[in-house]
């Protein structure tokens, strides 16, 4: 139960600090059980990246538990100050960050160059949101950049994998039957008609990429490829000296040179989100138009200032692969799916929404949960990894239409994957005004939704 009510056709009740809305548990809305029990089983695709920060940026065990801790409280912060999405992480940047970390070695140097990324990610939220330049600028960036950024991530995500001393050469069975369930349980036709007439195939669908993961840790526990947990009782206890001892305050901070290096990545990693941000309008925009009796209200320059707030706190203070991104997709969606049920089944998409995120971080101070899947954190990213890069590869090729798109979009995609996104970049500008130019110095017109379908 909540202290206010909402008046029906009217927003939810809220504190207004400024043009944000502020709404908090048992005094704005009410926590609802079934995304909270959703909470307790996605938590470790947190946790998943743990892998990273341990083998690739360096960090202890134990400074990584603790920044995921902090990470999953950050991921409050919009949907408590007013925005309607499941935060989440930029997740089609993480194979694209592994490339760029490969320049650098484990520890300081590398947790370094992350929080340059996250740092200048953070300060192009907050400028392109308070200027309200992010729309204009995502509008008029060649639709075959955009396709290529999406392709090449996904190609890069599928690499990691793949590759020589990658995981799937580690774990194989493991591996190979958790992706291919993953990718039939989430696109396959036969599934979808299984879907349509099995109750039991409903629930299982209803938790996204969990069944996969549990099905995967199974098959690779039971032959050998991965260990026994050691189950640890109590409650999960972070270290902060240990976070502390990552901080840039501790490490020091990034060079100049580093800032720059970085920022090809991070305008990367905004073009990704921005995507996403399209994505989770529509989402919301459905919802509301089917529950009349809420008036479901938000500012896309807060959505852009909040992420800022979350990036700066992650550069400062835990510095994070993920990146802080404005939504979790599948989350956001899968909250937004039960909110069209009625009043009945979800109050309100904010109680929703944040039932969500509070599952998520306090579920990680559940010690059993967590000491049991330390053993398969490593399963659990690769089959992150491997949907992200279908969905990538998927949604960049439905972009390009052209002959001249298909191949300026392909070419940077593969130096994307091989040499990362500053040479990308370039790359994919010098072929897009040699090839697809009809005129390199006039300004050619721009159709201003195409952004809409390029995120579609």
């Amino acid at each position: 139960m909540s202290m206010f009510k909402r008046k029906d056709g009217g927003e939810q009740p809220h504190w207004a600090v400024g043009k944000y809305k502020v709404r908090l548990p048992f005094v704005h809305y009410k926590l609802e059980t079934p995304e909270l029990i959703q909470g307790l089983v996605i938590f470790t695709i947190g946790l998943s990246l743990i892998e990273i920060m341990t083998n690739v940026m360096g960090m202890s065990y134990e400074a990584a538990l603790t920044i995921t801790i902090f990470t999953q409280f950050f991921m409050l912060i919009p949907s408590t100050f007013g925005v309607p999405f499941v935060s989440g992480f930029i997740t089609a940047l993480i194979p694209v960050l592994t490339v760029y970390l490969g320049g650098y070695e484990p520890g300081p140097e590398a947790i370094q160059a992350v929080i340059a990324v996250q740092i200048a990610l953070a300060f192009i939220f907050l400028i392109l949101g308070i200027t309200g330049l992010g729309r204009t600028f995502i509008v008029n960036l060649p639709t075959s950049l955009k396709a290529g950024i999406l392709i090449g991530a996904g190609i890069t995500a599928l690499m990691t994998e793949i590759e020589e001393g990658g995981r799937l050469a580690e774990t194989p069975v493991a591996l190979t039957v958790g992706g291919a369930l993953c990718l039939y349980t989430m696109f396959s036709s036969s599934f979808k008609k299984l879907y349509n007439k099995n109750k039991v195939i409903k629930f299982i669908a209803s938790y996204g990429i969990m069944p996969s993961i549990i099905i995967a840790i199974i098959v690779g526990w039971s032959i050998g490829e991965y260990s026994t947990p050691t189950i640890e009782w109590g409650i999960t206890v972070p270290s902060l000296a240990a976070m502390w001892g990552v901080t840039p305050f501790a490490i020091g901070f990034p060079s100049i040179d580093m800032f720059f290096v970085a920022f090809p990545t991070a305008i990367l990693a905004y073009v990704i989100a921005y995507g996403d941000i399209v994505v989770g309008e529509k989402i919301i925009s459905r919802a509301n138009h089917l529950r009349t009796d809420e008036k479901i209200s938000y500012d896309m320059n807060q959505v852009h200032v909040l992420t800022f707030v979350r990036n700066l706190l992650h550069g400062l203070f835990a510095p994070h692969p993920g990146m802080a991104g404005p939504i979790f997709t599948a989350g956001t969606a899968s909250v937004a799916e039960r909110y069209t049920f009625g009043r009945k089944a979800m109050d309100s998409i904010f109680s929703g929404v944040n039932s969500l995120l509070i599952s998520l971080a306090l579920a990680i101070f559940i010690l059993p949960l967590v000491s049991f899947f330390q053993p398969f954190l490593p399963i659990a990213l690769s089959i992150t990894l491997i949907l992200t890069g279908y969905l990538c590869i998927t949604i960049g090729v439905q972009q390009v239409r052209t002959e001249a798109e298909i191949g300026v979009a392909g070419v940077m995609a593969i130096v994307l994957a091989v040499y990362g996104a500053a040479y990308a970049l370039v790359t994919g500008f010098v072929l897009y005004f040699i090839i697809q130019r009809s005129n390199i110095f006039k300004k050619e017109e721009k159709v201003e939704e195409e952004i809409e379908e390029d995120a579609g």
